[in-house]
């Protein structure tokens, strides 16, 4: 299916998508219900909400609560870069762009948020003009202004300040020498790569031609700031709203309130609405006590892009009673591992690719819920479902999901370690079907001798700390890193570049945790230049082709997830786009 774009110098080609490249509380953290999906009569059915809006309704008031297994990585939508937080920000930031919020296919549509519509191309796809809505205020009443916007993507330059957060920006844009505001304060009108040549107009001048631009415009680092309210690396305690809702309390690890913002304005807001009178989100969840608060209502929505966990999900797919308020589809998300090539012996080839015959997929998948509601068995990293799919097997996954081990043992002797070797496997401590993952690959590959010792750290700062900063991964001997992806936009592109190409690597928050082959380079621009969507679907495949012949990526399940809905939370519904349940639209009355 084409995805709606401008004329340009690239028409884009997509299919559906998952943003990736995610037990203290507060006061108010349960409530009462009207019944669970234990006790309520039926009055729906499994995977409703994957086509449709479950329980409409326009009612205002009552408190949404939301609950989360550890932490965002940041609410400060300039360092921000898991899909459940992009999903969030947009109760409380407004992007250029945006997906619709509507379930099904439409949901891939992008549309004009902060912007009135999509942008404008000039000068072959190399410039990109906005015009901004008017009448569009901050919490404080004061206007927000094309500079705002400009000043927001600036300070998402600095990956020194603000670690996470797609580099994007830093790639594509003509930023020249400028480094960002805080490196440069006061020098904003250095930033050439934005014009704000009015309050109104903001025009983007890219380095080379990109016809996918609108997807950039829909990364909440294009959001407002207000220079004067920048903090920095502690904007994330109170970032200055411009959607409907604003910050009342920000407990950090702890507890998130939001409420209404007296000066948001519907009629510069056609995607929104403000149903609920505020937002509750506790975190640092204890995940299996976090999905029993789920089942019995106590809370309306866990804020995850996974859903229910390993025994949740038994619960709900054995009880037709739960099983009715439960969506699962298969998402355009791969579970993979890193493979280190910075961590010997994984700087061999051939050491690489033992541990891709040796895996047993079929238990891994087992961990993420089995063939019906955790994924198909991964053949190779690009999920099926995107647009341009190959079906490629060079591991020989399909015969033997439990593993090779006659190739695994093969692949040692060329790399010099016939007998094994020991390295150590990470993971984020929250998701339990992560540390399955690593005690399934713990056994799995003991069976030729690799042992692997376990180490899991807190996913707020899994990027930013640990298997996203390549000196501490190298330090501490990560050879393998548990992860995960879904496309930041739904392109080719989008699920790629983030995670394959070597360029995009820097000192600490990155979601490429490895990948260092010139050929995926040179691929990917390829692509990204190539005007005829079949040609580019093309070369999209031969980059999936590339990045298994280079063993450097590990994937094992083309990802389903199992969302669970309280009977009583209303304007339900899975995002095609999202890949869970869109934030935007959920109320309680």
């Amino acid at each position: 299916m084409k995805m709606r774009s401008k004329a340009s110098a690239v028409a884009v080609t997509a299919a559906l998508a998952v943003v990736v490249s995610a037990c203290g509380g507060g006061g108010g953290g349960s409530k009462s219900t009207s019944g669970s999906g234990n006790d309520a009569k039926p009055s729906s059915k499994y995977n409703a909400g994957v086509t449709e809006i479950i329980n409409p309704s326009e009612k205002t008031g009552g408190t949404l609560h939301m609950g989360m297994p550890g932490d965002f990585d940041s609410v400060d939508p300039g360092d921000m870069y898991y899909g459940y937080a992009w999903n969030f920000a947009r109760l409380y930031t407004r992007a250029l762009t945006m997906f619709k919020p509507v379930p099904g296919e439409e949901g891939l549509q992008l549309v004009g948020d902060l912007a009135e519509g999509l942008g404008t191309p000039s000068d072959g796809g190399k410039t990109w003009t906005y015009k901004l809505r008017k009448g569009v205020k901050f919490e404080d009443g004061t206007p927000v202004t094309s500079k705002d916007v400009k000043y927001g993507v600036a300070r998402s330059l600095d990956k020194d300040i603000l670690p996470s957060g797609p580099t994007y920006f830093n790639d594509w844009l003509d930023v020249g020498s400028y480094t960002g505001p805080y490196k440069m304060k006061g020098k904003l009108d250095d930033f050439k790569a934005i014009e704000t040549p009015d309050d109104q107009t903001i025009v983007f001048h890219l380095k080379k031609a990109y016809g996918g631009f609108d997807y950039f415009a829909m990364l909440p680092q294009t959001a407002p700031v207000p220079e004067a309210k920048d903090t920095g690396s502690k904007y994330k305690e109170h970032p200055v709203a411009s959607g409907p809702y604003m910050f009342k309390a920000h407990e950090l690890t702890k507890r998130i309130e939001l409420v209404k913002n007296p000066n948001w304005d519907a009629a510069t807001d056609p995607n929104r609405k403000q149903l609920n009178d505020s937002i509750e989100v506790l975190l640092g969840q204890n995940e299996d006590d976090l999905d029993q608060r789920l089942l019995s209502g106590k809370i309306d929505v866990k804020v995850n892009s996974t859903g229910v966990a390993a025994n949740a999900r038994k619960t709900v797919l054995t009880d037709e009673k739960v099983k009715q308020y439960a969506d699962s589809a298969p998402i355009d998300r791969t579970w993979f591992t890193n493979i280190n090539g910075d961590v010997p012996p994984f700087d061999n080839i051939h050491c690489r690719k033992a541990v891709l015959y040796a895996t047993d997929r079929s238990a891994i998948q087992g961990a993420y819920g089995g063939p019906d509601a955790g994924g198909d068995v991964a053949l190779s990293l690009m999920p099926a479902k995107m647009t341009g799919y190959q079906k490629i097997d060079p591991y020989g996954v399909e015969a033997n999901p439990t593993g090779d081990i006659t190739k695994a043992k093969e692949e040692l002797a060329a790399c010099g370690q016939p007998n094994g070797f020991s390295t150590t496997i990470s993971f984020r401590n929250e998701r339990s079907a992560e540390k399955q993952t690593a005690e399934a690959l713990q056994q799995s590959l003991s069976r030729v001798g690799i042992k692997l010792e376990l180490k899991g750290f807190p996913q707020g700062d899994y990027f930013k700390l640990y298997a996203g900063k390549p000196d501490f991964a190298k330090k501490n001997g990560l050879g393998l890193m548990v992860y995960g992806w879904g496309a930041d936009y739904p392109e080719g592109f989008g699920f790629f570049q983030q995670i394959v190409d070597s360029r995009v690597i820097r000192p600490a928050g990155n979601t490429n945790l490895g990948v260092k082959d010139p050929k995926i380079d040179e691929l990917i621009d390829q692509a990204a230049g190539e005007t005829d969507a079949s040609k580019r679907n093309a070369i999209w495949a031969a980059v999936d082709k590339e990045v298994m012949e280079s063993a450097f990526i590990l994937p094992y399940v083309w990802a389903h997830g199992l969302f669970y809905r309280p009977p009583t939370l209303k304007n339900v519904f899975v995002s095609q786009n999202w890949g869970m349940y869109e934030f935007l639209t959920l109320s309680t009355q």
